[in-house]
């Protein structure tokens, strides 16, 4: 889940939305954070979505009790439609989630929204099963950051989509073997144009199944809210009934979408025989 840049600043949080602050981890610091950090304490990971009033609340309230107790555990807040791999790494299910890490493995989670009462209850469960189970201590020494992700990074946080990705692509023109920089770049590009795309194009999609572009729009839409598999078949299933340039533009359209992971994941794998078969 390491070597790929945090682009959680890409979705601009609306007013009153939650601020991750401190706590917001993304796939460019998850190993550091998260799993190392969890070899002295338990770290809480809180998946969710700035679109969802339920997980924002969360995240408050698990806000408010990382303070309270003090360095008995911390807390990293992923933003999961910028991070998908971290989400499909965990096998997340729903937002918001909420995972306990210790020793690098998860502990036990929960998925919904809860009361503050019962999340309390679920940290000290937490707490009392790692006790004195970790090796404790200070976090380790970071690494220092590459100045030219440094600087994609913060054209981000300014929201300069345009001149993140001139950084990025200034990076593989020095090096262009660089595979975080091309990681970065892809995932850059596709949220940048994903989250163009109307809720309405999977409806749009469902009642004109002749229509590649709006196919094409949908499949970005269901990889945007985590459903990888539903993304794929459904481009899968153009590539099967159709021919020439429509069957390229789908095929060309999948293949970018496969880039967007490990290509060692199982649905990735799996993917990608469908797609032979379609093909031959």
């Amino acid at each position: 889940m390491s070597g790929a840049v945090d682009l959680s600043s890409l979705k601009q949080p609306p007013a009153g939305a939650a601020s991750a602050g401190d706590y917001a981890v993304g796939e460019a610091d998850f190993e550091t954070k998260v799993l190392r950090r969890s070899m002295q304490v338990p770290v809480i990971v809180a998946l969710y979505s700035q679109r969802s009033p339920g997980s924002v609340e969360l995240v408050r309230t698990l806000e408010r009790l990382v303070v309270a107790d003090g360095g008995a555990w911390e807390l990293a807040t992923v933003e999961a439609e910028a991070n998908m791999r971290i989400a499909q790494a965990l096998r997340v299910q729903g937002i918001p989630t909420v995972i306990a890490i210790a020793a690098g493995q998860p502990l036990a989670d929960f998925e919904g929204a809860q009361p503050e009462p019962q999340v309390r209850q679920w940290l000290d469960a937490v707490v009392d099963a790692v006790a004195g189970k970790l090796e404790g201590g200070a976090a380790e020494p970071q690494p220092a950051e590459d100045p030219r992700f440094a600087a994609a990074e913060d054209a981000l946080e300014r929201g300069d989509l345009a001149g993140a990705e001139a950084a990025y692509e200034a990076i593989l023109a020095a090096e262009p073997n660089n595979e975080e920089a091309k990681g970065a770049l892809r995932q850059l590009r596709f949220l940048a144009r994903a989250q163009q795309v109307p809720d309405s194009a999977l409806a749009t999609a469902d009642q004109d199944p002749a229509n590649v572009d709006a196919a094409i729009d949908a499949a970005d839409l269901e990889l945007l809210n985590q459903r990888p598999e539903a993304a794929f078949d459904r481009l899968i299933a153009v590539v099967k009934r159709t021919a020439g340039d429509d069957r390229t533009k789908a095929r060309t359209r999948l293949l970018e979408l496969f880039e967007l992971f490990d290509q060692a994941e199982p649905f990735v794998v799996a993917a990608r025989r469908k797609l032979a078969a379609a093909l031959y």
